[in-house]
């Protein structure tokens, strides 16, 4: 990528354990407020219709709850909008349920949950729920899954000349695969990208070359939203900066030598 990629965001959704949507999120990450003990402690995915609603994961409900929030927010239909959705591990509780049932009795494997244990379900469940007939995409690449999923969308975006809906989202992990994941909490954000136009904040992004050292999060004192996982420290690093409104800069690592440069304006 030679050039940068310009793109604004006009709607942003989260959710974080005491926190369920941006508004309250951005009041934690500007100091303003504590995460509220009586915040939901599941995602409601209330976008969804009601059978697939009761058989969706906490992942799909997740993605669709943030994905919901963005789109609302920018006032866009999201029936019209292509969707990248992003995950470090998809939703790895049912991936555990998968791997022990196939140890143990594999004809007793349930075929509702072998169909959500794929990493394009969120996407599946968000475009059946909003009729979406446009493109759709998943994205993973380990704890470097959420710049990853980002630069596809705003490349989407760009080349495209559309609003593009990039949402990130994991869920925690259960079982043996805990030591490995490194997820002890859910999280999920997501965002509406415009190529152009003068609304929302101007993001531009580019790759680096630069070996920049693992992005550790520091100052963010938020490891109760973000737990273990690097992917949503990175989101939280940018929504930080969204929240305080401030022209700022960012390195968020895609490889072990190579970036993503992005650069904020309000």
């Amino acid at each position: 990528m030679s050039a940068k990629l310009e793109v604004r965001i006009t709607g942003v959704g989260a959710w974080a354990p005491g926190a369920p949507d941006w508004k309250h999120l951005r009041g934690i990450l500007r100091g303003e407020s504590a995460p509220a003990d009586d915040a939901p402690a599941r995602p409601a995915g209330a976008v969804l219709p009601t059978a697939e609603r009761r058989r969706a994961p906490d992942g799909v409900r997740l993605a669709a709850d943030v994905a919901a929030q963005a789109t609302s927010m920018a006032g866009v239909d999201p029936a019209t909008v292509p969707c990248i959705f992003a995950s470090t591990h998809g939703e790895i509780g049912i991936t555990d349920y998968v791997c022990e049932t196939l140890a143990h009795a594999p004809l007793e494997l349930s075929p509702t949950k072998f169909h959500n244990s794929v990493l394009n379900a969120p996407a599946g469940y968000w475009t059946i729920a909003t009729g979406c007939t446009a493109a759709s995409s998943a994205v993973s690449a380990h704890h470097r899954s959420f710049a990853a999923g980002l630069l596809e969308a705003a490349v989407f975006a760009c080349t495209e000349g559309t609003p593009a809906l990039f949402a990130s989202c994991d869920v925690a992990s259960s079982g043996p695969l805990v030591e490995m994941t490194c997820t002890r909490l859910a999280f999920g954000v997501a965002f509406l990208l415009v190529p152009g136009g003068s609304t929302g904040t101007a993001i531009d992004l580019a790759l680096d070359g630069t070996a920049h050292e693992p992005f550790a999060g520091a100052g963010l004192a938020l490891s109760a939203v973000a737990g273990d996982n690097p992917a949503n420290a990175h989101a939280l690093a940018l929504l930080q900066r969204l929240a305080a409104e401030t022209t700022s800069r960012l390195h968020l690592p895609l490889s072990t030598g190579l970036s993503l440069d992005i650069e904020i304006t309000p």
